[in-house]
């Protein structure tokens, strides 16, 4: 790994709306640049928008997924790669030529597409297709993975992701704000976020209270430090679909630490300095090579994988 800078985002996307939400795309990372970003990141599903897709049939999905690489969202995500020569990743659904639909996360430069990922343990519509494996790629002189929002819960997914490789593992999520039965947690009300510039303190509290960044700080810096990684964190900010999200963008060291993260209460985007020297002296560098596989058969016994969050899915409710 070299040094690097890496910008990572949050803006309020627009339900169902690709040309808005891609024009916060192509301005965020306009400011990332202005900041020396060589990598500008973006959250889960944020091309589309993400979570009013939970009512969906299968027919309404694929109506808003598109191919990758060869779907026009790809291809003006590139376009904002080549007007700022930089690499930009951003989330999006992906239909193949079966007609399964995936939740995706794709990286492209300036010469144009370069990988994507399909998250491993969606949830949000009962039509999404699981993805079948991980992805680590060599850019610009890192070792960089992938794991989208439920994802890095799993600790072997970081894990796994760690032993191939990444230096670095992009983390888009939409997360926190959700109904969720954990002591402290629950919804954030909307008239907090749309009050925000006459009383930012109350919306403020809850931002940082154990329905965002409280709850993130349980397990998130816990992921970096376990395996010796940085982790880049984006999410949105503000109204998605039914509940208020809290942004919160933020970079971890491999010690767990938090490097740079955004106060902001609106669309914002932060840069870190990434350097080689903390990934081998940290512990989750020493806690990798102390392992002992021959006692870990517990963990690849088969088992019927379901993917369940902490709250009711729409199409979970009752008619």
């Amino acid at each position: 790994m070299r040094d690097i800078r890496v910008a990572t985002a949050q803006f309020e996307n627009r339900d169902n709306d690709p040309d808005y939400n891609l024009s916060r795309v192509r301005e965020l990372t306009r400011r990332a640049v202005e900041q020396g970003a060589e990598i500008v990141s973006f959250h889960e599903g944020c091309i589309p928008g993400y979570t009013w897709i939970q009512p969906l049939s299968l027919e309404q999905l694929r109506d808003v997924a598109e191919p990758v690489p060869d779907g026009p969202s790809v291809r003006k995500l590139i376009a904002i790669a080549r007007e700022f020569s930089t690499v930009v990743m951003a989330g999006l659904f992906e239909k193949d030529e079966t007609g399964r639909v995936y939740n995706c996360y794709v990286t492209v430069s300036p010469d144009g597409y370069l990988a994507k990922y399909r998250k491993l343990h969606p949830f949000v519509n009962p039509h999404l297709s699981p993805g079948d494996g991980y992805n680590v790629i060599d850019l610009l002189g890192c070792r960089v993975g992938f794991l989208i929002c439920y994802d890095n819960n799993l600790p072997e997914n970081v894990r796994v992701t760690a032993m191939l490789g990444a230096e670095v593992i992009f983390m888009p999520h939409v997360t926190c704000g959700l109904p969720s039965t954990m002591p402290g947690r629950g919804t954030i009300d909307r008239s907090l976020w749309e009050n925000r510039q006459r009383d930012p303190v109350r919306l403020r509290q809850e931002f940082l209270g154990p329905k965002g960044r409280g709850w993130l700080m349980r397990w998130l810096p816990a992921r970096c430090w376990e395996n010796g990684v940085y982790g880049v964190f984006s999410n949105p900010i503000g109204w998605d679909y039914d509940t208020v999200k809290p942004g919160l963008a933020m970079i971890l060291d491999p010690f767990g630490e938090v490097l740079t993260e955004s106060h902001s209460l609106e669309d914002d985007v932060v840069v870190g300095l990434l350097t080689p020297e903390k990934l081998e002296q940290s512990s989750g560098h020493r806690y990798i090579k102390a392992r002992r596989p021959e006692l870990y058969g517990k963990l690849v016994e088969p088992q019927e994988s379901i993917t369940l969050p902490g709250w009711t899915m729409q199409h979970e409710k009752p008619a």
